[in-house]
């Protein structure tokens, strides 16, 4: 990977985001050097799976230096807004896709015990463990088409600190057994830390106002996004769109005037069996209850279903705002929002946003993070998924097509040299640039060349 000779794919993405933008507003477009640079970064994370300055640096053999790529991060005028929005837009234009599901979820990024600087940062619970580490906790929007799954937003989430001392303090009062009137109020949350309802609810106000022509035929979510807030706050975005989300156990319903948790109420109904097509291949064998019925906290009637995969011991309980809709369609509009978790993993082992990109601040997180997601957008736009795009076929995956790809961009390398006059001259070039980069350090594994601290034992 050297600066200035890139895969041609990513040379095409490049010029395909600049010309939508000049499209748009010439004033946003971007430079020559910037779009050098940008085109450097996604080889970067393509070849170091990272966004480390000093391994984009070695992996581009030293024609570009670490600290000229930190400056260009840092101080080019770089709209990371706007630039996300158009990738958006053409990778949607570039496949025709009119219509799709917003999919939301939230997922937590681990950091560095020792992190200070890093934006947001906050203790999140291990759900694997069941302890905690200190990481980042970032809601995303998905946007699933009948093609091609892709991040259209995304926002950081923190508790706001106030308030979690203030649960702190009132469980250990609590705990004690002393009386709510004699407890400290709840401080009212700070507008700088919105809930992750309120979150979601501006992450897709957000994509309507910057694809108002899309049809969005569904949003969904887990448990957490089951509230009225957010149902009747997405209905008012979209009010021919089915919302679909999870409501917990205990929560009460209301149905011919009698008023039960939703577990007590389909623990008296007849269960269903029957089979769902999941994501639109696997068929797999359910067990099914529904009704229509009244959730009090939504204050709204709402169709309610009990549902249990083969093997699993408990029911869990969808809601959906239109009515009208079919169970079997609406359950299988809900295992789409799987396909969220299968980006999550993609994204963690592949697309760069890892260990090593420890860019403080507010700014450092989310243009780092964008230009993660502008990675992702990249390999969708690449000529293999393409062709599989338009030929109804199974896209490859991120890891198998990166793998790929890296060794292609180590050829590309030596194919230049080649072509050159003196390719020889070329190549001990590049090896002297070899050298000065790949500077080797001293280990401390070994004793040759320290003093022993014991003496050698007489024979």
């Amino acid at each position: 990977m050297l600066r200035g000779h890139l895969l041609p794919f990513i040379t095409d993405y490049i010029a395909m985001l600049s010309k939508s933008l000049t499209a748009c507003d010439a004033s946003y477009r971007l430079t020559k050097i910037q779009e050098c640079w940008l085109g450097f970064c996604l080889g970067g994370i393509l070849m170091t799976n990272s966004i480390c300055w000093e391994r984009f640096s070695r992996a581009g053999l030293g024609s570009w230096l670490a600290k000229s790529l930190s400056w260009m991060f840092c101080k080019s005028k770089i709209n990371w807004e706007r630039l996300f929005h158009h990738s958006i837009k053409s990778i949607l234009a570039k496949y025709e896709l009119t219509e799709g599901s917003l999919e939301i979820d939230d997922t937590e990024r681990e950091r560095s015990k020792n992190a200070k600087k890093i934006y947001h940062l906050g203790k999140q619970k291990d759900k694997k463990s069941g302890g905690y580490f200190m990481g980042q906790s970032i809601i995303f929007v998905i946007l699933v088409t009948k093609k091609i799954s892709i991040p259209v937003g995304f926002e950081f989430y923190k508790m706001d600190p106030d308030l979690k001392i203030w649960q702190q303090q009132d469980a250990k009062l609590r705990k004690k057994g002393v009386k709510k009137k004699d407890r400290p109020a709840e401080p009212e949350r700070s507008p700088l830390y919105p809930t992750k309802n309120t979150i979601a609810l501006q992450l897709v106000s957000n994509f309507k106002d910057n694809f108002s022509n899309f049809k969005v035929k569904s949003v969904k979510g887990d448990a957490l996004y089951g509230t009225g807030q957010f149902m009747d706050g997405v209905s008012e975005l979209y009010p021919k769109a089915q919302i679909i989300s999870q409501i917990r156990k205990n929560q009460k319903i209301v149905r011919a005037g009698k008023e039960e948790q939703v577990s007590a109420y389909f623990a008296d109904q007849t269960v269903k069996k029957g089979t769902l097509i999941i994501r639109g291949g696997e068929m797999v064998s359910i067990e099914y209850m529904s009704t229509i019925a009244k959730v009090r906290a939504h204050d709204k009637k709402r169709l309610i279903i009990a549902l249990k995969y083969e093997g699993e011991e408990k029911f869990r309980y969808i809601i959906a705002k239109d009515m009208t809709w079919r169970v079997q369609d609406v359950l299988e509009c809900f295992t789409l929002r799987w396909l969220v978790e299968v980006f999550f993993q993609d994204w963690k082992e592949y697309e760069g946003w890892g260990q090593l990109t420890k860019h403080v601040g507010e700014e450092g997180s989310r243009q780092s993070l964008t230009l993660s997601l502008l990675f992702d957008h990249c390999l969708l736009s690449h000529p293999m998924q393409s062709a599989r795009i338009k030929d109804n076929l199974p896209l490859y995956t991120v890891g198998s097509l990166r793998n790929q790809l890296s060794i292609q961009s180590l050829l590309h390398v030596f194919k230049h040299i080649l072509e050159q006059p003196n390719p020889k001259a070329e190549l001990e070039k590049l090896v002297e640039n070899i050298d000065k980069v790949y500077k080797l350090r001293v280990s401390s594994k070994h004793m040759s060349g320290r003093s022993p601290t014991w003496e050698s034992p007489t024979c």
